[in-house]
Parts: structure tokens; C-alpha cells; sequence
């Protein structure tokens, strides 16, 4: 199967050669690598193509589905788990497939939230800048304990999960907030769950790990901001728009909010991912954030390991196998978890 693999970086292409490899000769793809991200301006790059790869911040959304229907694309394989940004109604009305990447490594997301927790507590990043410039002094680096610290899990999902699971062995106490709570993680590292507002008073840390979608978009806007702990360290490796960040630059400015980690970003869109070194950062509130010794920004990276990398690229060739497979009638069995739609096929 032919196909173009949109919003690609160099880490990307690896990834995807190494794993179509794998597959041997015979059962490869042909990957066509877009550098340009999937929007209206750039279907055509799909030209020949029976299926489109795409990650976080291309716009699949009607228009784009529809264009693309009418090239011959018939499967959108999201590489990642999330799929806010595309419009699965129209892709239904089409019979166009859409199948996604529901694991690759929890523990890359995890473990980089508790990275943001640690280099934000321990002031790290100010600490190293000091002593590069021959600065050895100490004032203004106090942090504190974790262990016995209160850290509030929203989303206890794989990676919310994990992410708990680390905290309980720093020795932190654990509150967590889900629809459909996990009572097996529940037992296994005394974690106690209740509602959000519950969590937002208590966490000294909250860390966001919830999909986004209507009823998550701005979870923490300024009426949760207000309630949670004052001085509570925010981290969100989950999507920046859980997060109102006008609400989240006003709740820094008055200390409500005692420092924030963000992987993610509301208006990441055409920022994360490529170089700006050499232009002015259009974003005013970016920029604030940025300049904030209290917040530490990173480009939306969490997922960014060897490991989840090549689960990525896998799951999502085994997708595009699977449904070239349906569409010859020999398909092999798809993991309910990776369809986001499947329509039948010849509709």
C-alpha cells in the first residue's frame, strides 16, 4: 500500500523505514514522507496514495476527508492515541477507515511528567544556566520534599496510571479523578479517588492525563484554577487545550498556580515541532509562559523515546496491513482499541 506519511521529522522517517523493514519483502509499503503538515493546501501531496499517516496537529477535518475520498485515500492512520482533530462523522459518511496508535509507551509519557515535576521542584534548568556562567550561589533554589506530598492523578488511563505508579515510590500520597475509576490501582498503590474538586484542593501536584474532547476542553479553566491548593504545581502532558491558558497565565501571575509543566500547549499549532530561533514569537502568551522561572515549557515531547517511537511506527504499519488485508478479504484480526472507525469495506 502506498502511503503518505504527513508532518514528518527526521525521528519519524527512521522509526517507519526500520519497522516497514521489518515487515519483509513483500509485505512492506511504500512510504511516501510529507514534510508539510495534512491540511487543505497540502492533500494533493497524497496523490496515489491509498491511505494518509498523520499525527496531532494536521487538520483531518471534513473538508480535507472529502478531498482526499475523492483522490482514492481510504484509511487515515492516526500515530498517535488521540483523535480530536479529526472529523470522524464525515469520515463515517464517507466509509473512510480511521484507525489509530490507542499504546505505544506509557512510560515515556509518565516518566517525562515526573521529569517536568522534578526539573520544576529542584529548579534545575536555573541551576545548570548558574553554573555554566560560573555561578555557584544557592538563593533561590530551595525546593521540597516530595515524599508525603500530595500529588492529585486526573486520568488514570495506561499513562495516568503509570505516571501513579512512580509517584507512589517517591512516597507521595495519591488522589485521582476518573469516570470509571480503577479499583485494581486503586488497591495496588493506595490511591484514593474523588471528585475533581476534591483533587484540585488537595494536590500540592496535579498532573493531567485525560484525552481531550468536549467535556475535558479547559478542565482547568479559571473556576478550577481557583480551587486548587495555593502554590500547587500544574503539569499536562496530556493536549494543551486542557488547559485555558489565559486562565493558567493569570492564576502564575497571582501565585494560585506555584509553578507549571507543559509538554503541551493550547495554540501549539504551527510552533511545536519545527525552528523559530531566528523569528519573533508571535504568541504573547507563549512567550510570558517562557520567560516565567516558574514554568518549564517543552515541545510536546513526552512521547519522544526509541521505544515508543518504534511501537508507533509498528502499530501503526500493522494497521495499514490489516486493513489492505480487509480489503482483499483475507484481513487478519484488528485490536478493537486501534479502530477508531472501520466501516465495512466497499461501502
Amino acid at each position: 500500500m502506498r502511503i503518505a506519511v504527513f508532518d514528518t521529522h527526521q525521528y519519524d522517517r527512521d522509526g517507519f523505514l526500520e519497522c516497514n523493514r521489518e515487515l519483509g519483502p513483500g509485505s512492506g509499503h511504500e512510504l511516501v514522507f510529507v514534510e508539510a503538515r495534512l491540511s487543505e493546501s497540502t492533500c494533493e501531496r497524497a496523490e496515489g496514495c491509498a491511505a494518509v499517516c498523520v499525527f496531532v496537529n494536521d487538520r483531518v477535518e471534513a473538508s480535507v476527508l472529502e478531498r482526499l475520498w475523492a483522490m482514492g485515500v481510504r484509511l487515515v492512520a492516526l500515530r498517535c492515541a488521540g483523535f480530536n482533530n479529526v472529523d470522524l462523522g464525515a469520515a463515517q459518511r464517507l466509509g473512510m477507515a480511521v484507525v489509530r496508535v490507542p499504546e505505544y509507551s506509557p512510560h515515556a509519557v509518565a516518566e517525562h511528567a515526573v521529569g517536568l515535576i522534578l526539573a520544576l521542584n529542584r529548579k534545575l534548568v536555573r541551576a545548570h544556566a548558574r553554573v555554566r556562567d560560573g555561578n555557584f550561589s544557592l538563593d533561590g533554589l530551595v525546593g521540597f520534599d516530595l515524599y508525603g506530598k500530595t500529588v492529585g492523578v486526573v486520568g488514570t488511563g495506561k499513562i495516568g496510571a503509570t505516571f501513579a505508579r512512580i509517584m507512589r515510590g517517591f512516597g507521595c500520597r495519591l488522589v485521582g479523578y476518573d469516570p470509571v475509576p480503577d479499583r485494581a490501582l486503586e488497591a495496588e498503590i493506595g490511591m484514593v479517588y474523588c471528585g475533581l474538586e476534591q483533587v484540585l484542593a488537595e494536590a500540592d501536584v496535579l498532573s493531567l492525563h485525560v484525552p481531550l474532547n468536549a467535556s475535558t476542553r479547559h478542565l482547568l479553566n479559571a473556576a478550577a484554577l481557583e480551587r486548587m491548593k495555593p502554590g500547587a504545581m500544574v503539569i499536562n502532558t496530556g493536549r494543551g487545550a486542557l488547559i485555558d491558558t489565559t486562565a493558567l497565565v493569570h492564576a502564575l501571575r497571582s501565585g494560585r498556580v506555584g509553578a507549571a509543566g507543559l509538554d503541551v500547549y493550547e495554540e501549539e499549532e504551527g510552533i511545536f515541532f519545527e525552528d523559530h530561533s531566528g523569528e519573533v514569537l508571535g504568541d504573547a502568551q507563549l512567550a510570558w509562559l517562557l520567560m516565567c522561572p516558574n514554568v518549564l515549557v517543552t515541545s510536546h515531547q513526552a512521547f519522544l523515546t526509541k521505544e515508543a517511537l518504534h511501537q508507533i511506527a509498528r502499530t501503526t504499519l500493522a494497521s495499514a496491513s490489516a486493513f489492505e488485508a480487509q480489503l482483499a478479504g483475507t484481513a487478519p484480526k484488528m485490536a478493537a482499541d486501534q479502530r477508531v472507525v472501520l466501516t465495512p469495506l466497499g461501502s
